[in-house]
C-alpha cells in the first residue's frame, strides 16, 4: 500500500493508494472513525456496481449505513441537487459526530464535500474516488464546491476529508472515455511538474501498459498535488499551477452547459489552446506545443479549440476564481516539466485563445 500523510496547519490527513482497497473498507474506516452512523453519498453508475457491495462489507463492521444516490454527471452539482442532499441527511438524523462518505468521481466528491463542509458547520467526511481524474486530484487538497449557471465551482469552500481511500481496480468499470478524462489531469501534472512522467506516458504501448502500471501514475501524481497544497493550502500563489489549462477548460464546460466535454477532455483543449498560444507569443519553449498535441492524440483525448463565440469565452473567464480586479493569473509552460504563473489583464486572455 501506498500510504501519503498530507500536513496542513490544522489537519492532518492520509491518502491510501492500493488496489483491492475497497474489499477492507471496512475495517480500515474503524480505524479512523469510532461512531457507528455513515451516509454514503454515491451516483447511480457506481451505485450499480459498488453500492451493495460496499454497504455490505461496512454494515459486517458493525456501521449504521444510510445512501443517496443521484444521477451521474457533473448536472448534479448544482445549488437544487445540494438542497435535496441536505433535506436527506436531516432525513437520516445525521450529526456532526457522524460521517459522510463520498463515494464516486469528482462531481461526488465536489458536492457531497461541501454538503459536509456546510451542513450543521461541518460534518467529518472521507473520500473514496472511483474516477482516476478524482483518484489523482479532485479527491485532495480540501478543494469543495457546486456550480452556478454563469460558471464552475463558484460556490465552495476549502474542508478537508478525514482520509482518502483511492483502490486503482475501481477503474476496471470505468467507460473508457472516463478513463482517459482522466488522463488528461494526469498529463497535465506531467507537464507542470515531472517530465519524467510525461515521457513514461509517451512510452507506454497500449492501455494494457498503461493500467498496469496505474498504481505508481496516480502515487506519482497524489504526491504532487501533496506537496503543492502543503506549500499553499488556500490557492494564493503556488498551487495555482494545478490549474493549468483550467481557466480555458471550465469555460468551455460551462460554454456547452456540461454537456459536450468531459472536465479532463475540456482542460485538455485548454492546454493545447493556452500553450500554442504562448509558443507563439514567445512565453512558451519552441516544439513544446508539438509534444503536448502527441500525447494528448495518444491518450484519444481532444486538443483543438471547437468553433466557440470568443466573447461568450472571455465573458465566461470574467468570473473566473482567479481573477483580482482587473487582472487573471493563468498558468503557462517554459517546458514540459516546467511552468510559470503571468498575471495579465482580464481583457488580454483573447491572445490566449
Amino acid at each position: 500500500m501506498y500510504t501519503l500523510d498530507i500536513n496542513l496547519l490544522h489537519k492532518n490527513y492520509n491518502i491510501y493508494i492500493e488496489r483491492g482497497l475497497i474489499n477492507s473498507i471496512g475495517s480500515e474506516i474503524s480505524k479512523i472513525y469510532k461512531g457507528r452512523k455513515i451516509v454514503i453519498i454515491t451516483d447511480e453508475n457506481v451505485d450499480k456496481y459498488y453500492g451493495e457491495k460496499v454497504s455490505s462489507i461496512l454494515e459486517d463492521s458493525n456501521f449504521e449505513v444510510y445512501k443517496i444516490v443521484l444521477n451521474a454527471g457533473e448536472k448534479s452539482k448544482s445549488i437544487e441537487v445540494l438542497m435535496q442532499v441536505y433535506e436527506k441527511l436531516l432525513k437520516y438524523g445525521i450529526t456532526r459526530s457522524d460521517m459522510m462518505i463520498t463515494f464516486g468521481g469528482g462531481v461526488i466528491g465536489d458536492l457531497g464535500g461541501f454538503a459536509a463542509s456546510t451542513l450543521l458547520r461541518g460534518i467529518p467526511f472521507i473520500q473514496i474516488p472511483t474516477s482516476l481524474l478524482a483518484q489523482i486530484d479532485s479527491s485532495i487538497g480540501g478543494k469543495v464546491a457546486v456550480d452556478l449557471p454563469q460558471g464552475k465551482n463558484l460556490v465552495g469552500s476549502f474542508y478537508h476529508p478525514e482520509a482518502v481511500f483511492v483502490d486503482p481496480d475501481l477503474l476496471n468499470t470505468l467507460d473508457k472515455r472516463f478513463l482517459y478524462d482522466g488522463m488528461g489531469e494526469v498529463i497535465k501534472y506531467g507537464c507542470i511538474r515531472d517530465k519524467k512522467l510525461f515521457d513514461k506516458l509517451l512510452k507506454f504501448k497500449n492501455e494494457e501498459e498503461l493500467l498496469h502500471n496505474i498504481e505508481e501514475i496516480i502515487y506519482c501524481c497524489c504526491n504532487i498535488k501533496k506537496a503543492v497544497v502543503e506549500n499553499d493550502e488556500k490557492d494564493t500563489g503556488e498551487r495555482m499551477i494545478l490549474n493549468f489549462g483550467h481557466t480555458i477548460g471550465h469555460a468551455i464546460e460551462t460554454y456547452y452547459s456540461f454537456e459536450k466535454y468531459t472536465h479532463g477532455e475540456a482542460v485538455a483543449v485548454g492546454m493545447y489552446t493556452i500553450t500554442k498560444n504562448s509558443e507563439r507569443e514567445g512565453l512558451t519553449g519552441i516544439g513544446i506545443t508539438k509534444e503536448l498535441k502527441e500525447i494528448l492524440v495518444k491518450y484519444n483525448i481532444p486538443n483543438e479549440m471547437p468553433s466557440v463565440n470568443k466573447k461568450a469565452i472571455e465573458d465566461i473567464i470574467s468570473l473566473d476564481k482567479k481573477s483580482k480586479g482587473d487582472t487573471l493569473n493563468i498558468i503557462l509552460l517554459d517546458e514540459i516539466g516546467k511552468c510559470f504563473i503571468k498575471n495579465i489583464k482580464r481583457d488580454e486572455i483573447y491572445k490566449f485563445l
